[in-house]
């Protein structure tokens, strides 16, 4: 049944027949055979077919939806087995929060590839939200992502904690002043902010209920180094992570506001679907416990 459902979510993915066979390395005749075949065993039918488009039903969106997760434990379970006679080898898929993907895994990553070149990883940016939902759906091995995370489905481990402060341009006028500024300045700037769904805005609007503000104006971007470059415009200020401004702070483009009751801290967790794990899983999860490896290499220059 494997095969039935790689040819179908192939055929779904290129979105033509001719593609998928090219991909799959089968002849057309061959992969419209498996389709067929595949309709008739679910006694449903799953794609409108003209010469232009291929195009899901609903039951198709059914089947493609659970094939994706069938197809993922399949290759996992492959993968556990070799590592019960092979050393720490093959394919690893790390999900990531925008913070911790962008400033903290590429060096996790590069001390893995030197110890144990035969893990092969791929990385996914997304924000919490959606990383959550690629390791439910066991399109991702593990995540790791912002915030205090629950979810029924997930094995959640606490891994490190964060630093959120508050950054202007060093031209903005509250960064000349040297003691803790009155909160109601800070109700009256334009604030930079993250989109609803990444753990950098849940962490902002925790804050701003801690210091007790409730901004009118903000400025919603995609990603933590687009709100940078806006916040080095003077376009407004922001709430980031130490762990994102650090050659920013290093070079002056950005200078932290002090406030009274910050910075904030905020927890960093690795998620996962199953208890077990590959040997070059548990191996990477061993190598981001290392406490080195999760310090703002800058940190105690400007706290």
């Amino acid at each position: 049944m494997d095969q039935y459902l790689q040819v179908f979510t192939t055929v779904v993915e290129q979105k033509n027949f001719s593609r998928a066979a090219k991909e799959l390395h089968m002849s057309q005749p061959a992969v419209s055979q498996y389709i067929r075949t595949l309709e008739e065993n679910l006694g449903a039918k799953l794609l409108e077919r003209t010469n232009k488009y291929v195009r899901l039903t609903k039951a198709g969106e059914i089947v493609y939806h659970h094939a994706q997760e069938i197809l993922g434990l399949y290759t996992k379970t492959q993968k556990l087995i070799d590592d019960l006679i092979n050393k720490a080898q093959g394919p690893i898929s790390i999900g990531a929060s925008y913070t911790f993907g962008e400033y903290v895994l590429p060096r996790i990553i590069a001390v893995l590839q030197k110890a144990h070149p035969n893990i092969q990883p791929t990385l996914t940016i997304n924000n919490t939200t959606k990383i959550a939902s690629l390791v439910t759906s066991n399109q991702l091995d593990i995540g790791i992502v912002e915030g205090h995370f629950r979810d029924k489905q997930l094995i959640v481990e606490e891994l490190a904690e964060d630093r959120m402060v508050i950054v202007a341009s060093p031209l903005h006028e509250l960064t000349l002043q040297e003691n803790n500024l009155e909160n109601r300045k800070l109700e009256q700037e334009t604030w930079v902010v993250r989109e609803t769904g990444s753990g950098t805005r849940e962490a902002t609007e925790k804050i701003f209920e801690q210091i007790g503000i409730s901004p009118l104006k903000k400025i919603t971007f995609g990603s933590t180094q687009s709100v940078k470059e806006a916040v080095e415009a003077g376009l407004g200020i922001s709430i980031l992570s130490e762990w994102a401004i650090q050659k920013e702070l290093r070079n002056g483009d950005l200078k932290i506001i002090k406030v009274e009751g910050l910075p904030f801290v905020r927890q960093f967790s690795i998620i996962t679907k199953s208890p077990f794990q590959t040997k070059a899983l548990e191996l990477f999860i061993e190598l981001m416990h290392e406490r080195k490896l999760l310090t703002p290499l800058e940190k105690s220059k400007y706290t």
